[in-house]
């Protein structure tokens, strides 16, 4: 059984994520501000962990983080607040984890990030240039530091439900992918730890998740 504290734990791929690892016997620990959702994390299985990662200091996420075993960031603006709400959650929040992660003593962590190729042949705002630039330098932070860590970049979400087959690779073909195989994903790597400082890109597939994950296993 693993700990793992999940940031964005009330989103959707979040939601999804708990209620999967607890089916596995994990324990979640979602970080969420609104106490109005502790009800409902509860309901998936997840020890709700109340926090703002727009309030929080260093030592205060570190102290929520605890004893866990890994931490998951898949928090995001999501589009909301414009730019300098993706710069908050998605940019500094993530350095923000980062640090608290190193502080807590936490080597493992899994963020969810863009595929690159998102707004290719497309006229698409400033708003969304910001959102790709934030999310590439939260992938460079992340590379960049002493963590275990892997970066999962899937392509167009979908609320569509799960196949429980996708495509992962170093670099594929840009595509659609139902959010709980996001989440399903996100469990099989936390289950494969031989999946170490791995850039995964993620689309809907013919393979079975665990099978596209053990794939990546070098040797």
């Amino acid at each position: 059984m693993q700990k793992i504290f999940i940031i964005g734990g009330a989103g959707k791929v979040g939601r999804y994520l708990a209620r999967q690892l607890a089916q596995r016997g994990h324990e979640a620990r979602t970080l969420h501000r609104n106490a109005q959702q502790t009800d409902e994390l509860q309901a998936l299985g997840a020890v709700p962990v109340q926090g703002n990662l727009l309030e929080l200091d260093a030592d205060g996420l570190a102290a929520l983080i605890g004893d866990s075993d890994a931490v998951v960031f898949t928090a995001g603006a999501g589009g909301k607040g414009g730019p300098q709400m993706t710069n908050a959650i998605d940019g500094q929040g993530l350095e923000l984890a980062v640090a608290a992660a190193q502080q807590a003593g936490v080597q493992r962590f899994l963020l969810v990030s863009a595929f690159p190729e998102a707004g290719r042949n497309k006229v698409v705002s400033d708003t969304f240039e910001n959102y790709m630039a934030v999310k590439k330098r939260a992938d460079v932070h992340l590379a960049e530091s002493d963590l275990d860590w892997v970066i999962l970049r899937p392509g167009t979400l979908l609320d569509s439900p799960g196949t429980g087959k996708v495509r992962a690779g170093l670099a594929i073909p840009y595509g659609d992918v139902p959010r709980e195989d996001v989440a399903a994903t996100l469990l099989a790597l936390i289950e494969q730890p031989a999946v170490n400082r791995m850039i995964v890109e993620l689309t809907g597939g013919d393979t079975p998740v665990a099978d596209a994950i053990h794939s990546l296993v070098s040797g």
